[in-house]
């Protein structure tokens, strides 16, 4: 079960993470782009989900599995991306006077490498659901 949880959580994740990129798709990137605000709230509880199971199954396999997994490393990153990502987005709003408008950056910078690394997660996920344990 918690492996299921793992990997919706990069699926999810990474559709949060993704979604600079994603809302530039030119039929779909508007509804992606509504869909991912009315998912965004919920983002830091796929995020703590993401680091607990990851980490979970990370200190399994360093003690007493074959090795360590990619599934678990890249949910670790997820979860931290998705809670580093909440605390940021409150110092941006703060700066900018509490309008609550954040920057749209997922086609260049650092939101450009956030956005494929979702990609990336989206994928890890989508293997880790067609994986057998």
């Amino acid at each position: 079960m918690l492996e299921l949880i793992l990997d919706l959580c990069n699926l999810v994740g990474g559709f949060l993470l993704a979604i600079g990129l994603l809302a530039l798709l030119p039929r779909a990137g508007d509804d992606l782009g509504r869909f991912a605000a009315r998912l965004a709230p919920f983002g830091w509880i796929v995020g703590i989900a993401a680091l607990v199971c990851g980490g979970y199954f990370l200190i399994v396999h360093l003690v007493s599995g074959p090795h360590v997994f990619h599934f678990e490393i890249v949910g670790i990153a997820v979860g931290v991306l998705l809670l580093w990502d909440r605390l940021r987005a409150g110092a941006v709003a703060r700066r900018l006077g509490g309008s609550g408008e954040l920057p749209a950056s997922g086609a260049q910078g650092a939101g450009l490498v956030l956005s494929i690394f979702g990609i990336i997660a989206m994928i890890v996920g989508l293997q880790g659901l067609f994986t057998p344990d």
